[in-house]
């Protein structure tokens, strides 16, 4: 009998008790408050500081860091910061420059007004969009190495429940606190003092770092020089600024192919998405290209492109042989029926007659209970009953409550059949997401923990979200009642591949203390 299946319902709940849930709690949050700081919260600051919708859309790429963490993940896991790393370590010396890292663009956005700084603000968002990004991929690998393989379910429960709590501080926090000092009309200072309030929450996890301990896990692996990780941040300098200048260079390029996309298509927005994919394609195409180059000329020398890029990815291929494929497929389809869906979702809510009080007051209050709710449950059904069960409880479930959306649509208006399908469909959410991060944990070898989990988690949302590219035009076609079903069986393959993984590759345990 393994190590999960011989803890007492009692037992289970008594974890999430733990010091480590309430660290990973905290780091959760910690990570949580820059997210809607460079999302919604900062398109609602552009729009009434004036700032031109186009613009303001421009300004979502201050995001990109979160999509491709996997590029400097191993500058993480090689990388040992200089004086810091001696008087923290290595995980936690990170912990701590990022989580300043972030403190500081908060602030320097704070201290900006678009109105007449805009450059000033977009470089702080970007910024932060980087720091963010860096803080999760040290969070990250700090959860999976400071505990024991069973905990992990609970961790990531008490991660998601941190993050949302962030989140919910950096999105309805920030926009409170600017209208009750700003009022209706526009006011720079109202909105710097919100910005300003979330560096100082920050603090909550600037303070959790210097508490906690070095996770005691035994890397026992080579890593880089001083002089070899200089030379990898410097590469990896030269293909951001290449990345950043081909995506910038190639938006007026490709977009004199639209006006033949639209006519031939007869559809603008799968027109610009042709085109928005194919400039994002391109620029990474170029980075490879650029890569060959700067090996070539021993800028980094290939044994330090071998070590810090394939052999993450050789390791996992090793590790599990035939089912690899198999595994990957899984992560980039686990989520997909959520994500279809939820995409469309506030735009359906209005369609149907509810109005913004009820969708706000229905999706962000009962549904941020009900995914709480469903990570720490997702969590300890995964601790008793293992975790491949609970990923294929989740998987059921939050294919079967998009059903209920259909039901919702051929309704007339009743915000108590809404609030039902919401906490529905968020409670399996949560529940599915918590058993999905303990099982992606399980997949990272402690020797490339950073780059192997930001690897997967940028995997988890990457093929979704092209797909999800497609739902407002599936909804258009197919109607709201048929798009919630078709949807629901995007999750049959989810399905399908967990009942097949359970057999050909169960989880192993990896003991860290």
């Amino acid at each position: 009998m393994s190590k999960i299946e011989q803890f007492s319902w009692r037992e289970t709940f008594s974890l999430i008790l733990s010091k480590k849930v309430a660290v990973i709690l905290l780091l959760g949050f910690s990570a949580g408050i820059p997210y809607f700081l460079i999302f919604s919260t900062l398109s609602l600051w552009l729009k009434e500081a004036g700032i031109e919708r186009s613009t303001i859309a421009f300004l979502s790429w201050a995001a990109l860091g979160y999509s491709f963490k996997f590029i400097w993940a191993p500058l993480v896991d090689q990388m040992r910061l200089p004086y810091l790393a001696n008087w923290l370590g290595r995980r936690r010396s990170w912990l701590l420059f990022s989580q300043v890292w972030v403190i500081l663009s908060i602030g320097f956005m704070a201290l900006s007004d678009p109105g007449y700084s805009l450059w000033l603000t977009a470089g702080a968002a970007v910024s932060l969009g980087f720091a963010a990004a860096t803080q999760d991929i040290v969070i990250d690998a700090y959860r999976i190495e400071s505990a024991d393989s069973y905990l992990q379910s609970i961790l990531s429960s008490a991660y998601i429940a941190g993050y949302r709590g962030g989140m919910l501080l950096g999105g309805a926090g920030a926009l409170l606190i600017s209208d009750f000092l700003g009022g209706d009309s526009y006011s720079s200072i109202s909105w710097s003092i919100a910005y300003l309030t979330m560096a100082f929450a920050m603090l909550a996890g600037v303070l959790t770092t210097l508490s906690i301990n070095e996770p005691s896990a035994d890397i026992g692996r080579e890593t880089n020089s001083s002089s070899e990780n200089l030379r990898l941040l410097l590469g990896f300098i030269v293909c951001a600024i290449s990345f950043a200048s081909s995506f910038v260079w190639l938006g007026p390029q490709l977009n004199s192919f639209k006006p033949e996309l639209l006519e031939f298509f007869n559809n603008k927005a799968l027109a610009g998405f042709l085109v928005e994919t194919s400039r994002m394609f391109l620029s990474i195409a170029c980075v490879f290209v650029v890569v060959k180059l700067v090996v070539r000329a021993n800028v980094v020398p290939a044994y330090i492109v071998q070590r810090s890029y394939v052999d993450p990815i050789t390791d996992f291929f090793e590790r599990y042989g035939k089912g690899a494929m198999m595994i990957l497929g899984l992560i980039a389809l686990y989520r997909l029926s959520d994500i279809v869906m939820g995409v469309i979702a506030n735009v359906f809510y209005a369609d149907a007659g509810y109005s913004k009080q009820q969708i706000a007051s229905l999706s962000k209050f009962y549904g941020l209970f009900a995914t709480l709710a469903g990570g720490f449950l997702g969590g300890a059904l995964s601790i008793r009953y293992g975790v491949y069960r609970t990923l294929l409880l989740g998987a059921i479930l939050s294919a079967l409550t998009n059903i209920l959306f259909s039901y919702v649509a051929a309704s007339e208006a009743n915000s108590v059949l809404l609030a039902a399908a919401i906490t529905a469909d968020n409670l399996s959410g949560g529940l599915a997401t918590a058993a999905f991060i303990a099982y992606l944990s399980s997949l990272t070898s402690v020797s490339f923990t950073a780059m192997q989990y930001a690897i997967f988690s940028s995997l988890m949302t990457l093929f979704p979200k092209l797909i999800a590219g497609y739902s407002g035009m599936m909804s258009l076609a197919l109607g709201y009642e048929v798009f919630f079903y078709v949807t629901a069986a995007l999750g049959i393959p989810a399905v399908v591949l967990v009942l097949i993984l359970q057999r050909l590759i169960p989880i192993t345990e990896r003991n860290i203390e």
